[in-house]
């Protein structure tokens, strides 16, 4: 297995903040060790409120640390050198006061003083009420954490200890074990690489104030990005308009209209390797755009009629002048996927098309989650199951690195 080929010999230093999830990180302590990895633990003061250190003393064989100022176990500045052990440093579950320590660099006790002198990656797996993570100051932490590099295992969405239902709850530890096998295992194995990505919807004006456009909020796009920008690819995202803060690390072109995502996307193209179309670019345009506000009175029909011309079909374009670029196409589809997208990737020249069927529950628009299937150029279809935009962000760069010469 990936687990028992990962985590024997590491050295995992394992935080441990004050949320009743706390009694979770007691198993998933003892499942690492019995992987073969070397558990130190950092508790905070309110976590030994809910679970003794003893108890994690005795899972990982080894001192429990919650005091800055204790006698150390060694003879050296404990915080550091427990900071330049870590193979990895993990902090579950991490509490809205650890996550805003860290994202603002704070450094009040052992567990924020140690995880800010640590280079090692950072698994952090949010636990807490559901108002308290929808929250927009917590929320605003947990981006700045992921744009730094941070690992962020979601949380689930069910019963929470307080009474609540909603997200926030710690998810499975074969989730969170997921996430740390990957966070050790992770390479920047697109370094050197320039990924050009499509996001979000486009607008197509018919005056001022009205346009045209599609429900697209960018997510996946914007998880694809994020995903290549942390591999180590250098990032062109090229996006509609969207409610998304921007991504950092890479270059970000904001557009509105199809005819100004075609012009971007050719400006760019040459000097990229890949290209990962997964924007809701609108297939029409209305023909001719009023130079004003169009008023009921000023339509003398019944019926308003808009004359409407065929956009640029960029993809298309890009297949056509392919070279040994890497292409990848998405496809929302309301009906027929499989005979819709297998079309696609014979017309436009593609490497692969990830298609969705944005009728089922979980895969359309606007959602934080997607099901979809891979079709490759040879004709072999991948069954992706329900999972998060960001999982599926990952796979998708998966797929594309075994295509890279």
């Amino acid at each position: 297995m990936e687990l028992e080929r990962i985590f024997p010999g590491k050295t995992i230093v394992f935080g441990v903040a004050g949320c009743i999830a706390a009694y979770k990180a007691a198993d998933l302590v003892s499942r690492l060790k019995k992987l073969g990895a070397d558990i130190h633990v950092i508790m905070t003061q309110s976590a030994g409120e809910l679970v003794r250190p003893m108890t994690f003393q005795t899972l990982s064989q080894n001192p429990v640390h919650t005091d800055m100022w204790a006698e150390p176990k060694k003879w050296n500045v404990e915080h550091i050198g427990l900071a330049d052990s870590a193979d990895l440093f993990m902090i579950v579950p991490a509490t809205a006061n650890i996550i805003g320590k860290i994202a603002n660099g704070i450094a009040d006790d052992m567990l924020s003083t140690t995880v800010m002198a640590v280079k090692a990656p950072i698994v952090i797996a949010p636990a807490m009420n559901a108002k308290m993570y929808d929250n927009p100051i917590v929320q605003t932490n947990i981006e700045k954490l992921k744009d730094l590099g941070y690992h962020i295992v979601e949380p689930d969405y069910g019963y929470l200890a307080c009474g609540y239902e909603g997200k926030g709850r710690l998810p499975d530890n074969e989730v969170i074990l997921k996430a740390a096998c990957k966070a050790l295992s992770s390479e920047k194995d697109l370094a050197g690489k320039r990924v050009l990505v499509t996001a979000g919807p486009t607008r197509e004006a018919l005056d001022p104030i009205r346009h045209l456009t599609n429900p697209s909020t960018g997510k996946m796009g914007y998880a694809v990005a994020e995903e290549a920008r942390n591999r180590g690819a250098e990032v062109i995202l090229i996006s509609g308009p969207t409610m998304l803060p921007p991504p950092k690390g890479m270059k970000v072109i904001n557009i509105k209209s199809a005819v100004e995502m075609h012009k971007a996307v050719l400006d760019h193209y040459d000097e990229t390797d890949i290209v990962i179309k997964s924007a809701a670019v609108s297939d029409y345009r209305p023909a001719d755009i009023a130079d004003k506000k169009i008023k009921k009175d000023d339509v003398t029909e019944e019926q308003l009629v808009i004359n409407l011309e065929r956009n640029p079909d960029i993809l298309l374009e890009l297949g056509q002048r392919k070279g040994n670029k890497i292409l990848v196409g998405f496809a929302a589809e309301t009906d027929d996927l499989l005979t819709n997208a297998k079309a696609k990737i014979e017309k436009k020249n593609l490497d692969l098309v990830v298609a969705n069927d944005v009728t089922q529950e979980g895969a359309g628009f606007a959602s934080d989650t997607n099901i979809a299937k891979i079709i490759y150029r040879d004709g072999s279809i991948e069954e992706v199951p329900k999972m998060t935009k960001k999982e599926l962000a990952e796979l998708v760069i998966d797929k594309v690195k075994k295509l890279v010469p």
